[in-house]
């Protein structure tokens, strides 16, 4: 999966990145919204409440537009089952986004763990990978899963 997203970034987030604050800004939403589908992946099951909170944050809180959300979705369910490297994935991140934004990635990826009522231990060790990879400080890391967690909704 990670070849497939490089080169999505490639075309979509490398043109961006060195330009305006907006530019910036769409293109942590889009590097976002491939690590919420990985998140999305990361235990036995996909939920409904999974895929709800990836689109949400797709559509409407990252203003993705349709074409971008059914390029991430297909290169996601296309490569579903490929073993992928993360290092390479979030060096590209460390190379394009501050530690603010790398802690906002990480908030919304423990939001795709907490939505649909169960936090798995794959999702857990993924988030620590993860926000290592990403060089996420440890009190950061637990803040962002205090603030998922506490806008997650109980399931009945």
């Amino acid at each position: 999966m990670i070849a497939s997203i490089k080169k999505f970034f490639a075309q979509t987030i490398e043109p961006g990145v060195n330009g305006s604050g907006r530019a910036a800004e769409h293109a942590l939403h889009v590097a976002t919204s491939a690590l919420l589908l990985e998140m999305m992946r990361m235990d036995t099951s996909i939920s409904s409440e999974e895929i709800s909170t990836v689109a949400r944050a797709l559509q409407s809180e990252f203003g993705l537009d349709t074409n971008e959300v059914d390029q991430l979705m297909a290169l996601a369910a296309e490569e579903a089952q490929q073993a992928t490297d993360y290092f390479q994935f979030t060096s590209l991140i460390n190379q394009s986004f501050n530690g603010e934004q790398k802690i906002r990635v990480i908030e919304f990826m423990w939001q795709v763990a907490y939505a649909d009522g169960h936090l798995d231990a794959h999702e857990q060790h993924f988030m620590r990978k993860i926000s290592d990879l990403l060089y996420v400080p440890h009190s950061e890391y637990i803040a962002a899963k205090l603030r998922a967690r506490e806008g997650a909704t109980p399931k009945s």
